[in-house]
This record gives structure tokens, sequence and C-alpha cells, in this order.
């Protein structure tokens, strides 16, 4: 609780294919996450604002209209209500998320 080493950190099997580690408060929620290869979430929405980093690997993001390809050290802000997906491809990938809550 508190201070993460990402190098380090134990991951847990989410869903198939996804591992991760997650910390919530009472208005914020961070998630490490390792996904698969070839793998591709649902497109969906929510009331909260969504952001974060991709740490290792590719991973392809698609938010209302806009898809980019996005690499290290490159972010994503998704804000809330906005229509979004992901997808990895031909490697996994390591992201750090980050969602408000609503009060």
């Amino acid at each position: 609780m508190g201070f993460w080493n990402l190098k380090a950190l134990k991951l847990e099997e989410f869903r198939p294919g996804i591992w991760s580690k997650v910390e919530s408060g009472s208005n914020l929620t961070m998630a490490f996450m390792e996904l698969s290869a070839n793998k591709e979430g649902t497109t969906h929405a929510h009331p909260f604002d969504q952001c974060g980093i991709v740490v290792e690997g590719e991973i392809e993001m698609s938010i209302g209209e806009e898809k980019k390809l996005l690499k290290p050290m490159e972010t994503y802000f998704i804000p809330a209500g906005t229509s979004h997906n992901w997808k990895t491809l031909t490697s996994p990938a390591k992201i750090l998320d980050v969602v408000v809550k609503q009060s």
C-alpha cells in the first residue's frame, strides 16, 4: 500500500490474458496491468475520467473517433462518457491506468 516498484510488482490474473494490481482510495483507483499479445478490450464508456501511460510494449487506443498506437512513455486521457477501447498487437503491453471516481 502506498508505494509500488513496477519492476517487482506481483500481478494477479484479472481476466484471461490480463494480469493486474489495483489500489483504490475513496476518489481514485490506480491499476498496473500487463496485457497479453493479440488481446482486445470491449468498446465501452463510463461516467468518470480515465488516463494512463504505456510503460512497456505497444497498445492501440481508440478514444471516440481517434485511434493511436501508443509506445512506452506515451499517455492517454479518456474524458467521462467517451467510448473507448484498446488492443495489443504482436507483443504484450504494460500500462499504468488511473480513474477518478464520481463523488
